[in-house]
């Protein structure tokens, strides 16, 4: 009974073992798909809104460009707007926290926001209106941008602290699993002994009965 005992001990302890090992591969899947690429398209949200600053900075305060340059500006920007909203709605299809939607939900309302001052200025600069373009720039353009890029660093910091969770989850998993293969080293050496003095005391009786059937 005790030796059917530890063997039942060990074939749990082996089941909590593969689902340890499940949860670890889990997690590790988790931060690669939801937050290692994810923090990636966040810097390439980033990089594309500076430089859509950058391009409409270039316009309002460098000497004024011709028809060509205007429409090569459109084009950039459009380049720019059409990257950063497949790479939102990429974002949206991973697993997010809670603190991630908010801050997303806010982040939509600021890109939306910020589109809408962009097409503003465009179209002052379209009509050569300069002047005015650079006035609604700096009274709102200029901090509209600076917040979304705030923003998106608010997230970038939220998927580093998640990750840091998922790393912290792992390192007890990692933990466990040594404390199973410990357990299951425990009980191999265990059986083993049950085994020796089952076969021991086996001999022992066949030796009395042998001793008994001589007498």
């Amino acid at each position: 009974m005790l030796l059917f005992a530890v063997m039942i001990c060990t074939i749990l302890i082996r089941f909590l073992e593969d689902e340890s090992i499940k949860s670890m591969n889990e997690s590790f899947v988790s931060m690669y798909n939801d937050r290692l690429i994810p923090a990636t398209d966040l810097f390439y949200i980033a990089e594309n809104a500076n430089a859509k600053k950058s391009l409409l900075e270039e316009a309002l305060y460098s000497p004024e460009v011709g028809a060509g340059g205007q429409v090569k500006l459109v084009q950039q920007m459009q380049r720019a707007n059409t990257a950063i909203d497949s790479l939102i709605r990429k974002y949206k299809k991973t697993y997010l926290v809670k603190q991630e939607k908010a801050k997303l939900l806010e982040l939509d309302k600021r890109l939306f926001s910020n589109a809408g001052i962009e097409q503003k200025m465009m179209q002052r600069l379209e009509s050569k209106d300069l002047a005015a373009a650079r006035v609604l720039y700096e009274r709102i353009g200029r901090s509209s941008a600076d917040e979304t890029i705030r923003k998106l660093s608010e997230l970038m910091a939220i998927q580093k602290q998640v990750g840091e969770e998922l790393v912290k989850d792992s390192a007890f998993m990692v933990s466990g699993s040594k404390v199973y293969s410990t357990l299951q080293v425990a009980l191999a050496i265990l059986i083993g002994i049950l085994i020796v003095g089952i076969v021991f005391a086996s001999n022992v009786v066949k030796i009395s009965n042998d001793k008994f059937n001589l007498n």
